[in-house]
Formats: C-alpha cells, structure tokens, sequence
C-alpha cells in the first residue's frame, strides 16, 4: 500500500479489494485505488487491464463481487444514485438521440439529475467549443464533436469529481490541447478529474498523481513527478570497441542503476554504434558525459529518457486479459 493509499481522509475515490469476474475470467483482483482530492489522477493500464470495469463499478453499472468502495469521503454501495449527483462521467463513446439537437440532448441529460444552475447548458457548450453548433442536431457531429457534447454533459452539474474514460477519443491535436487546459482549469478550482487514457504523453503532461493497473491489480500509485525521478535513464551513443570502458565507467557513477545495452533511438540495433543506458535521473546527463570523458571514453550521442510510456511498459505485460 503506498502512502496516499494509507491516507484516511482527503480522498476522493478509494477503493479496498475491489474484485469482480465475468465467469472464468477475472477482470479485477483485489483493487486498491486512492484518487487524492484536487489533482489529476492518470488511471491506465493495457486493454483489458480492468479499467472501465473499475469505473462501471464506482458508477453503480455493475456490482463488485467484493470489496469496499468510497466516493467524496464517504462509503459507496453503488446503488445510491444521489450520491452520484457530485460526479461527472463520461464512460466509453457517449450516447446521444441522433434527432435532437445538442442543446436539447443536455436539456435531457439536465432532467435526469439534480437540477443545474440557471444558464449552465449555454456554459458548458461554451466551454467545450460548441455553442455554434448547439442547434444542429446530433446526427450531423462528427466524432470529436460528439465526444466535447459528453464531455459537456460530464461538466453540466459542476461536479465536485470527474471520472472520464478515453476524452481524448476523436479529437484533433487543437481539441485535445483545449481538453488538457480545461481538465488542468477544473483541477485547479479544487476539482478531482479521473483520467483514464491510452495517449500516454498526454497522461503525462496533465497528471499530478498516477495509478497503473495490469490484470485487474494494481502495480504502481504515486506522484507521476516522482516516478518519472525514480525511473530516468540516460543513453549514450559510443564506439564499440569503447563499449566496456563506457559500460565501467557508468558503472561508477554514484547513485546510478544497472548499465544496460540498448539499441539505437528506434530500438533496433546501429551499425558501427554501441548504445548503453544508466538508470539514472536524466538531469545528470552533463555528469554522465563527464564521467565518460574521464575515463577516456567520448560519446557521440547521448539522449535523456524519463517518459511514461517506457515506464508503463516496464510495469505491464501489455497483453491485458
């Protein structure tokens, strides 16, 4: 359990050994998420991890076998819809009556909850780039179009907690900055925002906390900040036949990791090239060239690597079940 799991109050999503099974198949073993209020929380994991799962439990679609749930402090079972009035979501591709317009599709979504704040309709179709089009109806949106209007109708009762499932699906890079600087405003009111995406450098440049999950288990929670410390590397570019001299004198340097042989920068090995990688915080580049030019070695290349999508896949088998 790390040490925002053992953290008793400021939470806005927890979970305790959540688990759940289609059949044979187990799609959560024993889950313990902790979601801190106010941040960005990157929840990944590769396809059939058992993240849409988790979010269809915490929303009441379906039923945990076991385990405990808990949304904005307080125990959740799933079947009090009331409780869900302070959390936004938008889950898997959004659903809309194709003959309506926008605007009426949240008039009808505003009619199934908590009554929203005169002039909020016009706000949210306003904040997610749609008020042009808000009296066209559905059936001629695109795609990215239709994914803005759901995640219009997650912000439509101004909830305390949202949980989004793939935002970014459809959307164009402009549409996908916009979504980044609105999740980030959100956020910064105070706001809890789930995430759950497959774009990982867009998880990293929005996340403050991360949580990765693989065959319904948890294998990492902490500051994304921190993870990306722990998990840097530098790659240095040497002559091969400088190789053991290179691999030695990375060896030595203090606090550094294993010395590794890597390919080139797409992986694949390079012809009258060595590549090594140190795991170490890539702000020591400078000291990892020195270290080399000590020991008589002189890089003709060297790249820092502290990216999320190396660490995901270190931590996951990338094949789900």
């Amino acid at each position: 359990m790390t040490d925002i799991a053992r953290a008793a109050d400021g939470l806005a999503v927890a979970t305790n050994g959540l688990r759940k099974s289609y059949g044979h198949t187990v799609a959560l073993a024993g889950l313990d998420l902790a979601v801190p209020e106010g941040v960005v929380y990157g929840f990944l994991g590769p396809n059939g991890a058992g993240k849409t799962t988790t979010i269809r439990c915490l929303f009441g679609l379906i039923h945990p076998d076991a385990g405990t749930m808990t949304l904005l402090g307080r125990p959740y079972t799933g079947h009090d819809r009331h409780r869900l009035f302070d959390v936004g979501a938008l889950i898997e591709s959004p659903s809309f009556y194709p003959y309506l317009s926008g605007r009426d599709n949240l008039r009808v979504i505003a009619a199934t909850g908590r009554e929203p704040a005169a002039g909020r309709i016009e706000a949210v179709l306003d904040q997610v780039g749609l008020r042009d089009r808000a009296g066209d109806r559905i059936e001629t949106y695109s795609l990215g179009m239709r994914q803005r209007l759901g995640i219009a109708a997650a912000l439509l009762h101004d909830p305390k907690l949202l949980i989004l499932d793939e935002p970014a699906n459809g959307l164009d890079p402009a549409g996908i900055h916009s979504l980044r600087a609105q999740l980030r405003f959100l956020a910064d009111q105070g706001r809890t925002i789930v995430v759950s995406s497959h774009i990982l450098p867009e998880v990293q440049q929005l996340a403050d906390v991360v949580g990765i999950i693989d065959k319904g288990r948890l294998v990492h929670q902490g500051a994304l900040d921190e993870l990306l410390r722990a998990s840097g590397a530098v790659r240095v570019r040497v002559e091969p036949g400088e190789a053991d001299r290179a691999r030695e004198a990375l060896a030595r340097i203090g606090g550094a990791g294993s010395v590794t042989d890597t390919g080139g920068p797409g992986g694949e090995p390079e012809e009258g090239a060595a590549w090594l990688t140190v795991r170490v915080d890539s702000s020591r580049a400078s000291e990892v060239n020195r270290a080399l030019a000590q020991a008589g070695v002189y890089a003709s290349g060297i790249e820092s690597r502290s990216d999320l999508e190396s660490i995901f896949l270190s931590l996951t088998t990338g094949d789900g079940t």
